[in-house]
């Protein structure tokens, strides 16, 4: 019987600790928000019974001047906190386990532990005094702020649910994006970053990736950007020819020496910016006639339709074909003499007298574009000259069939197909074909001439079309 007695008083004593159990909570401006909500009641004491808050789900302490979240951890059950726009050093949230949203920004916070927090989904702790956050054992992240801290190194390769993530004005060198499928918005202005791997970003939208020390961008698999921000880096090239759904564009302060915006969006295009890139001098559009009178700089007009047309704007001398027995190469106005395209092999100047036959180059570099333009050198000391083929695709070489008479040695010429049929007659004042028959394009196909001389001697072979 006295059993029964002691056990009956030992169990309604444990429901009355339970009943009276406090919670010290030594922020006085904590405890009084606690106060205007209804938790605790009475002057400020440094303790609310514990029982009132266990079900508190969601907490609001944004900007309430609180130092210290001592007690937070009785809060079992909570699910969102704000504690943003405090004084806040550090604070645990180790024990709310439960807790899917923290909004911690614009504090003083040094460290933040939410390794125990498996379900957070939401983690804003920008603009404090972080030097590392590890968020490894958070898969359910949607949403990660850290911009404004002193962060140089994050991993979020476990973070495979990620939509939102800003990491802007840290010290981060590296990230690898590689495991983050869904990222829709990614800002990391303002760090280290020399290069930037977003192939495995399918759905990206929104990107700010500006002030940082990139030298290139690969857009192409990003397909659905809408807003791209890369100002002040180090890029040359910018290809957004793929990103139909591009509205918003800021490359200014870059070193570009391509911009490529002919997406078929260009009359959509709200917001473009490529000031300050002192070698972009062409710019391939939709139309090049469109209205780009909103685009930055307004002074820019060198709009082109393809990448092809930008060095045409160069002036470049051309020659005609030369055959003879040696050329003295002109001087030039625009432009120099090289062996090879592009401005490579062997340098020629003007007044070199070339003695062997070969193609010659012409080829002026202006910023970081160029223009070119060829000619041929046949060196010939015969009497006249009977070119074996020629191309008349009027690319400006090799489109004509053209004797060269350099003693006025030919009469005429005639010209067949390979089933006898006169194509042309040819007076000895214009030895050229190219390559028509009564207005009609003739195809591919071998030629035969039969040339008569002055001297009445009679010269027959054949030649090639190609087209």
């Amino acid at each position: 019987m006295c059993k029964t007695w002691f056990i009956l008083i030992g169990s309604c004593l444990l429901n009355v600790l339970s009943f009276c159990q406090n919670t010290y909570i030594p922020d006085n401006n904590f405890e009084q928000v606690l106060i205007d909500l209804g938790y605790d009641s009475g002057s400020l004491d440094n303790f609310i019974p514990t029982n009132n808050i266990t079900g508190i789900t969601e907490l609001d302490l944004n900007n309430k001047n609180i130092e210290d979240l001592t007690g937070i951890a009785d809060f079992k059950n909570l699910q969102v906190l704000d504690c943003s726009r405090n004084s806040i050093s550090r604070f645990n949230v180790s024990l709310n386990t439960q807790l899917r949203e923290l909004y911690c920004h614009g504090n003083q916070l040094s460290s933040i532990e939410v390794t125990q927090n498996p379900k957070l989904e939401v983690l804003w702790c920008y603009t404090n005094a972080l030097q590392r956050l590890d968020v490894s054992k958070n898969p359910n992240m949607i949403s990660l702020i850290l911009w404004e801290n002193n962060i140089s190194d994050i991993d979020i390769t476990n973070n495979k649910e990620i939509v939102v993530f800003g990491c802007e004005n840290n010290n981060i060198s590296t990230l690898n994006l590689s495991n983050n499928p869904k990222l829709r918005r990614f800002q990391c202005r303002g760090n280290l970053l020399t290069e930037l791997d977003l192939i495995n970003n399918p759905d990206l939208r929104y990107l700010d990736c500006g002030e940082n020390q990139l030298e290139t961008l690969n857009l192409s698999k990003n397909l659905l950007l809408n807003t791209l921000l890369c100002a002040y880096n180090n890029l040359s090239e910018l290809d957004l020819s793929g990103n139909q759904y591009l509205r918003n564009l800021e490359c200014k302060n870059n070193q570009l020496c391509n911009l490529i915006i002919n997406n078929g969006n260009n009359d959509n295009m709200a917001f473009i910016d490529f000031s300050d890139n002192q070698d972009l001098n062409c710019v391939v559009v939709d139309d090049r006639n469109g209205d780009h009178s909103l685009w930055q700089p307004a002074s820019f007009s060198n709009y082109r339709e393809s990448l092809n047309q930008c060095g045409s704007f160069i002036p470049i001398d051309e020659l005609d074909d030369f055959i003879g027995d040696s050329y003295i190469l002109p001087i030039l106005i625009n432009g120099n003499y090289f062996t090879e395209s592009g401005g490579l092999g062997k340098p020629l100047y003007s007044g070199d007298n070339i003695t062997v036959s070969q193609k010659i180059f012409i080829f002026k570099e202006q910023g970081c574009l160029s223009n070119e333009s060829s000619f041929n050198v046949t060196i010939n000391k015969e009497d006249y000259f009977i070119p074996k083929y020629f191309t008349p695709n009027n690319d400006g070489a090799n489109d004509f069939w053209y004797v060269f008479d350099n003693n006025n040695s030919v009469n005429n010429i005639t010209i067949y197909n390979r089933y006898g049929k006169l194509l042309k007659f040819l007076s000895g004042n214009s030895l050229q074909w190219d390559g028509t028959f009564n207005g009609e394009k003739m195809s591919s196909d071998t030629y035969w001439y039969e040339i008569v001389l002055n001297t009445g001697e009679l010269l027959r072979g054949k030649f090639v079309l190609k087209r």
